[in-house]
């Protein structure tokens, strides 16, 4: 519900729905990359302008939206930004509040060693670790759903140990993307996807056969 994410967010980012409005949150796991990328690109390679990635999201979610001609539906798009600069929607809020993952937050360690740094939290998945993205939020504001019963985020790195790890890697040392293995997990990036992401924006498009 609409509700469950506006009661834990600042004024600035609530979503302008009724808070029994039924919202879904959008992840993409790690077999996006070879089914559902790689195709889009070969399909659509003639209209790729942007970022691939953002694109192939924005027309699999307008595919859903075709899937409910008699329902309005929004669609909110995680880098998408206000004209205050300010990211439309808290992605990995969302994804706490709706049981997707659990998003760690310094707040989540007792004693932290950080002292006045700043430090980010993080989501994780019980199943991919930190080898997935959430995209977006698909919201049907015609949609009460009053008894609709709010999941809890699996707790799955639970020890103060832990996250404090998690956090460290997250914070200081993200781009080796040790973090992301916090857990066992069941899948990873395959080694072409690890490849790409880890490669600048500006030269993403060589990759994938692109002329930008």
């Amino acid at each position: 519900k609409v509700g469950w994410y506006n009661a834990v967010v600042q004024p600035a980012f609530h979503l302008p729905y009724p808070d029994d409005t039924l919202a879904f949150v959008i992840l993409s796991t790690p077999s996006m990359f070879d089914k559902a990328l790689i195709p889009f690109v070969k399909k659509e390679r003639s209209k790729i302008i942007r970022d691939p990635v953002d694109q192939c999201i924005s027309y699999h979610l307008s595919r859903v939206k075709e899937k409910f001609p008699d329902q309005r539906v929004d669609v909110m798009f995680d880098y998408e930004i206000l004209p205050s600069r300010k990211p439309k929607f808290l992605a990995q809020t969302a994804a706490h509040v709706a049981g997707a993952a659990y998003y760690y937050q310094r707040k989540d360690v007792k004693h932290d060693p950080w002292g006045k740094k700043k430090i980010y939290g993080v989501c994780i998945h019980p199943k991919y670790g930190g080898w997935f993205a959430i995209r977006g939020l698909l919201l049907f504001p015609d949609i009460q759903v009053l008894f609709l019963e709010q999941p809890a985020p699996v707790d799955c790195v639970s020890t103060e140990e832990k996250r404090i790890e998690l956090l460290e890697q997250f914070n200081f040392h993200w781009q080796d993307g040790r973090y992301r293995d916090i857990i066992e997990v069941k899948e990873r990036y395959s080694e072409e996807q690890r490849v790409y992401f880890a490669t600048p924006p500006a030269e993403r498009f060589r990759l994938l056969g692109l002329t930008q």
